[in-house]
C-alpha cells in the first residue's frame, strides 16, 4: 500500500513524541561517536507546510506542536532549536520531518542514507534532503538498511518509522529489529509505534523485547480522548542507545510533552 502521507499527520502529538525523541538521541550520540552512519527506513518528504490542505483537513498539528509552543511548554532543546532553524529557513509555518531533523543535527561527515517508496514522498524527500553525503532511494527501507549493515564506517544508526497502515508493518518491524542484532549487534535502533484500540503492538514489543532481554529503553505516552480521539497514544523503543541516555533520562527528554498533551 502507498497510500499514507504524511503531511496529513506532521506536526501532531506523534512527531512530538518521536521526533523530540530522536532529536535528545542524536545530540547523545553526538558525543559518544566519531561518526555516525544514519538510516530511515520510512523517510517521508522531510519539510512540511502546517498551513497546507492536508495540515488543515486533520488539525493534528494543532493539538500537537502549535499548542505546544504557543504555550510554551517544556519541549526538549534539541528538537526546539531544530525546529527554529528551520523556520528561520522555510517560514513560521515549517515543520522538520525525522530526515531534515537528522541532516540539520548531525555533522557534514556524517552520512545520511533515506528510503522512501511513496511516489510523492519521494519526490519531496529528494527535493529537501538532495546533496552530499545524503543517498535517497525509492526502495523498501527495512530490507536495504539490513542489506547495508554493519555501517561501513562509523556507529550505525537507524530509525524505523513505518505507517503501520498495513497490519503486517508491525510483524515486519519485529522482525527486522531480529536481523538487525544478529547482523549488526552495536547499532542504535530508536523505533516508533502507534497504541490503537486494537493492540496490535503489544506483538511488535513482545517480538523485540525477546531478542533484546534487558538491552532496550521503552517509553510510552497516552493522548487524552479530545486531544486525539482515535489515536490513543505513541510509543518508542530505544536499542544501544548512547550510555548517558539511560531509562530515567530518556523519559525526561520525552514526558514533559505528556505533562501537557
Amino acid at each position: 500500500m502507498l497510500s499514507y502521507q504524511h503531511a496529513y499527520h506532521a506536526g501532531g502529538l506523534t512527531d512530538v513524541h518521536k521526533h523530540s525523541a530522536l532529536a535528545s538521541v542524536l545530540a547523545a550520540a553526538k558525543q559518544a561517536d566519531d561518526t555516525i552512519a544514519y538510516f530511515e527506513t520510512h523517510a517521508g518528504s522531510g519539510l512540511y507546510d502546517l498551513t497546507t490542505p492536508e495540515a488543515r483537513k486533520t488539525k493534528e498539528a494543532d493539538a500537537g506542536i502549535i499548542r505546544l509552543m504557543a504555550e510554551d511548554a517544556p519541549l526538549p532543546e534539541p528538537y526546539l532549536e531544530v525546529i527554529r532553524k528551520v523556520r528561520k529557513i522555510h517560514g513560521p509555518a515549517a515543520y522538520p520531518g525525522s530526515p531534515l531533523i537528522a541532516r540539520m543535527m548531525l555533522r557534514p561527515h556524517d552520512p545520511l542514507t533515506l528510503f522512501e517508496l511513496h511516489p510523492k514522498e519521494h519526490w519531496g524527500l529528494t527535493k529537501t534532503l538532495a546533496g552530499e553525503g545524503v543517498r535517497i532511494q525509492k526502495a523498501d527501507g527495512l530490507t536495504e538498511v539490513l542489506r547495508l549493515l554493519p555501517a561501513k564506517r562509523g556507529t550505525g544508526m537507524v530509525f524505523i518509522d513505518p505507517s503501520y497502515e498495513v497490519k503486517a508493518d508491525y510483524a515486519a518491524v519485529g522482525r527486522f529489529v531480529t536481523s538487525v542484532l544478529q547482523r549488526a549487534p552495536k547499532t542504535r535502533m530508536l523505533v516508533w509505534y502507534p497504541i490503537l484500540t486494537a493492540g496490535l503492538h503489544v506483538n511488535l514489543i513482545s517480538a523485540v523485547e525477546a531478542s533484546l532481554g534487558s538491552r532496550h529503553i521503552r517509553n510510552e505516552v497516552l493522548f487524552p480522548p479530545a486531544l486525539s480521539p482515535r489515536l490513543r497514544g505513541s510509543g518508542l523503543i530505544g536499542i544501544n542507545l548512547p550510555a548517558e541516555l539511560g531509562a530515567e533520562k530518556f523519559d525526561s527528554c520525552l514526558i514533559q510533552s505528556e505533562n501537557h498533551a
